[in-house]
This record gives structure tokens, sequence and C-alpha cells, in this order.
């Protein structure tokens, strides 16, 4: 399955526990939780919505969304999650990743939750992949855990030797472990590694004084919520110190196509069987789906 056929998955995920709440709610209520903004989350929303269309789902005649945006700013997340439980609605589509799912299962233990995460076991969102457990679940899309294959991709564009740089959240789950991956790996390539932590865009533009301070011949930039969030700003910080650099989608330098990831990922879940919300408590349809990336 090519990565992009699954976030429309996600909507498709949203009929069937609609449809069980419907029978108290005149138009079914979809809570949406993201990391991102609004802004940046255009063409992702533009598929998810027609997703949901394709179920008989539409904003405004079938159904009701009610949008929270966290912007970038983890610590919201929480806070934006339990007003979306306060409005009792029939499911909670975390987007933007591990932080949104993680948000969410804090605040609900009954009200489904469907995500798309990196690596959900090791960022605390489920407890295994065979068995999610309670009312989560959602598709890992690993790309991740190939931060050193970036590296290795990369390298074969630039000069031998030299340091290379790592953009990572510190404020993700997995900052550390990454971190020391791409120290393996850099060393492996007999480079030196140059880890640049970064949680706001002051950091980032710190983070890329530094890369130029040190001379880094090129940048590996984390699969993280945050950094998809300010993809304007790295390829503007790139392109001005003329740093090559590689990210886990070519949606990031690119920005067309997004909008597919999403549209696509409802239309799967209807080709799976459109019993997958039934029992989220590791039911054959609704366990926790691993996949890899369509590209790196």
């Amino acid at each position: 399955m090519k990565r992009r056929e699954f976030l429309g998955l996600l909507a498709g995920g949203i009929a069937w526990p609609a449809v069980a709440r419907a029978q108290q709610q005149t138009m079914p209520l979809i809570g949406f939780l993201s990391s991102r903004s609004p802004e940046d989350s255009k063409p992702h929303l533009a598929g998810f919505l027609r997703g949901l269309e394709a179920f008989g789902y539409i904003d405004g005649k079938t159904a009701r969304i009610e949008y929270r945006w966290a912007n970038g700013q983890y610590d919201l997340l929480r806070k934006l999650a339990s007003e979306l439980v306060a409005l009792n609605p029939a499911i909670i589509v975390a987007a933007g990743g591990a932080p949104s799912a993680r948000a969410a299962k804090s605040v609900t233990t009954s009200i489904p939750i469907t995500f798309v995460t990196s690596d959900s076991v090791s960022e605390g969102v489920v407890v295994s992949l065979n068995h999610p457990g309670a009312n989560i679940t959602g598709v890992d899309l690993m790309s991740g855990e190939l931060t050193g294959k970036r590296l290795e991709l990369l390298s074969q564009f630039l000069p031998a030797g030299g340091v290379i740089g790592f953009l990572t959240n510190t404020k993700g789950v997995q900052s550390s472990l990454r971190s020391e991956d791409f120290k393996l790996a850099a060393a492996g390539m007999g480079r030196d590694p140059l880890i640049a932590g970064a949680s706001t865009d002051a950091e980032i533009d710190a983070a890329f004084s530094l890369l130029v301070q040190k001379r880094a011949a090129g940048l590996v930039v984390e699969n993280d919520p945050f950094f998809d969030s300010r993809r304007e700003r790295l390829i503007r910080l790139t392109a001005e110190r003329s740093t090559p650099a590689i990210y886990h989608i070519t949606r990031i330098p690119s920005g067309r196509r997004i909008d597919e990831l999403w549209g696509q990922f409802g239309r799967r879940l209807q080709s799976n069987g459109r019993s997958s919300w039934a029992n989220c408590k590791g039911c054959q349809h609704c366990r926790s789906t691993r996949h890899p990336p369509d590209e790196v």
C-alpha cells in the first residue's frame, strides 16, 4: 500500500462509530484535533473531507466537524482535546502525529480516537500493534525509523567527510533515540554529526546559524509534525544558506499532492471492511496497522 492511500482511510474510519452515535445525535459530531495550523493543513483537510464525503458525510449537511488547532504548540493539545471531549463527539480524529493522539487519549477512555503516527508504540500512543487497546487505533507509517537511510541518501550528493546536521524537535518523544541513530549512522559514514535541537521558530533560526557556523555540508530534518508545520520556514532557510537538506516526505519541499494522502485513506478503509470501528479493543479489523512509506 502506498503512503498516499492512508490518510483518506482515516476519514473512512469515522463512518461507523458516527452511525452508532448518530442514534443520540441528529447530526454526528466529529472532533478534529491537530498539532498543526489551519493554513498548513489545508491540503490534508481537503483530502480528509473528500474521504468523509465518499461515505455520505458532508460538513454542515450530514455531519458537523469541530476543529482545534495547536499551531505547532504541543503544550496546548491536551487543553484543546478536553474542549472536544466536552462536546461529546462521535469520534476524535487526531491529526498531526503522535502528540495529538497522546493528548486525545489522555482525556477520554470512551470516545473513539483514530490517528496516523510514525511509531505508535514507542511514541506512547498504543500498547502494541496487534492490540492497541481501549478506544484508540490507527496507522503507523514507519517513516521516523529511516533517519539513517535518509542520511545515506543525502550523503551520495555531498563531498565525503565533514560535518552533517540533524534538526530534531527536542520536545518530541523520540528525539533522543533518533539523534543517537543519526550519530551512529554518521560515524559509520566517516562524518561528524551535529545535533541541532529546535521546538520554536527562534530555535530553528538558531539551529541554522549553528549549521552555518560549523560549516555543515547538509541537513537531515527529523520526521516531526512541528517541522511539517514550519515547512515554508525550513525551505526558506535552506535556500538562503544553500544547505542541502532531506525530509521525510517529498511534499515538504514540493508542497504538492499532500491532499492525496488524506483523500485515498478513506477509500482504502472501505475495501478493508466497514466494521473496523465496531470494537477498538484488538478485534480483527480494529488493530493498529503498520506500513512503510512510499518514499524516503
